[in-house]
């Protein structure tokens, strides 16, 4: 069945490879279909991957080969909540140690250029905090992070 709405991400050539690499990384995430071109076009030959259905973190996504005319930019991001350090570890050393680069603030970057928010559910609480105080720490401990430090926001946290 053909979701109502889709994600679509484009990629230079690499849609398919992105897509196996986002379902072999995260959980509920999965590649559902390749849609091949039937026949040679301007820019390809026949048998090309032209477009790639996929889901990532349970989100329906299309990869669509699209060519070098668009760059991913900040502007839009995966934001994957994550339950601990060991899950958090995980998942940003995956994207970082597979051609990515780091940012501030629990934000990297895929090899394609596709940002990502690695954000553990504690940094999300402590922020969120009623305690001014306690969102104020929390905050400041994050603003000098690349990958969040769970003790570390757990100790902003407690003052």
């Amino acid at each position: 069945m053909i979701p109502k709405t889709t994600i679509c991400l484009w990629y230079d050539g690499t849609a398919e490879e992105a897509a196996q690499f986002y379902a072999a990384t995260f959980p509920d995430s999965a590649v559902q279909r390749v849609y091949r071109a039937p026949s040679d076009y301007p820019s390809g030959k026949q048998g090309d991957v032209l477009t790639v259905d996929f889901t990532v973190a349970g989100i329906p996504c299309m990869g669509l080969n699209g060519g070098p005319a668009f760059k991913h930019s900040e502007a839009f991001s995966f934001q994957i909540a994550t339950d601990d350090q060991e899950e958090t570890d995980r998942l940003w050393n995956a994207i970082v140690g597979n051609g990515g680069q780091e940012s501030e603030c629990g934000w990297c970057k895929d090899r394609w250029g596709v940002s990502w928010q690695i954000t553990p559910r504690v940094l999300t609480e402590a922020i969120a905090d009623p305690d001014p105080a306690v969102a104020q720490r929390a905050f400041a401990a994050m603003m000098t992070m690349r990958k969040i430090d769970v003790a570390a926001i757990e100790a902003a946290r407690r003052g």
